[in-house]
């Protein structure tokens, strides 16, 4: 096909990796292949763009230039059947997809992706959504020390001033219905920094927010008025039990953040208890006001 095209466009070069970024004068394309081609914008009209938009996906130059690994990883992601059992490459040791979102025009998707590599000391695919999110996807090495994403936050933050949310998926070890699991991160990744001012969330502390999620809003209205009841628009009780979960039902803890004396916040606590029949320092009990607390947002 790239010979065809050849002889209809005097200017088409095909990109080899590791060659000079992607200069902005081509337009640049993507092949069922995954080879990038680029075409000079001099020789295209807008009919071109839209004939070759027919059979090529347009390829964004902002974009790092694909890694072997990267292509190879989109191809078991969202190839056909067939393609997939053509290829026969497989991730060698366990993987998550850890989903990223930072604010538009925060940081170019190259420079970020330096950024991450720099950070994990070697190559890492990036699978990207849109030019502000995407997947990072971390294979799971025995004899390495992993970084945690709180610690990556605070060095794009102090380094490039950069604000970045992490949906961080969990351990996977084989690529049975990968694409059904993939399309099933992204959902939950992209709704889930909704219910929460959190930077980082695993899947694990995500469950809540899926299964409230789920259930239909009538009934996420009246679960959130029958357990708060009275207290379900006191912004104040409210806080104070956010901040009592967030500190794992501790009472010293809970005290400190809210700059309350211990026995106010007990009596505040016992008050809640009182009004409701519902004692939050036990867990059951806690577990239930805290989807009550999400079904409320």
């Amino acid at each position: 096909m790239i010979d065809q095209l050849k002889e209809i466009y005097s200017t088409l070069i095909v990109y080899k990796h590791g060659s000079d970024q992607l200069g902005l004068d081509y337009k640049w394309f993507a092949t069922e292949k995954d080879e990038i081609i680029g075409i000079r914008n001099n020789e295209l009209t807008s009919k071109d763009v839209s004939l070759l938009t027919t059979f090529l996906s347009p390829y964004n130059v902002k974009f790092p230039t694909p890694t072997e690994a990267e292509r190879n990883w989109r191809e078991i992601i969202f190839s056909s059947v067939l393609k997939k059992e053509e290829n026969n490459w497989k991730p060698s040791d366990p993987f998550r997809f850890v989903y990223f979102a930072f604010n538009k025009n925060q940081i170019e998707p190259v420079l970020f992706k330096d950024a991450i590599e720099a950070l994990f000391d070697k190559q890492v695919p990036i699978l990207w959504e849109s030019e502000h999110e995407g997947f990072i996807i971390e294979q799971q090495m025995m004899e390495e020390e992993s970084i945690s994403y709180e610690q990556i936050i605070d060095i794009l933050m102090s380094d490039l001033y950069v604000k970045i949310n992490f949906f961080v998926g969990p351990y996977k070890k084989d690529i049975v219905e990968l694409t059904p699991y993939y399309n099933s991160l992204t959902n939950v990744a992209k709704r889930v920094f909704l219910y929460t001012n959190k930077s980082v969330v695993t899947y694990v502390e995500a469950i809540p927010f899926i299964l409230t999620k789920q259930t239909e809003e009538g009934l996420r209205l009246d679960i959130s008025k029958t357990i708060l009841q009275e207290y379900i628009n006191d912004e104040e009780t409210i806080k104070m039990i956010e901040t009592f979960f967030k500190c794992n039902l501790n009472l010293s803890e809970t005290a400190k953040i809210l700059h309350l004396h211990r026995n106010s916040l007990q009596y505040r606590l016992d008050r809640f208890v009182e009004k409701t029949g519902i004692d939050i320092r036990q867990f059951h009990n806690a577990l239930t006001v805290s989807l009550a607390l999400l079904a409320r947002k």
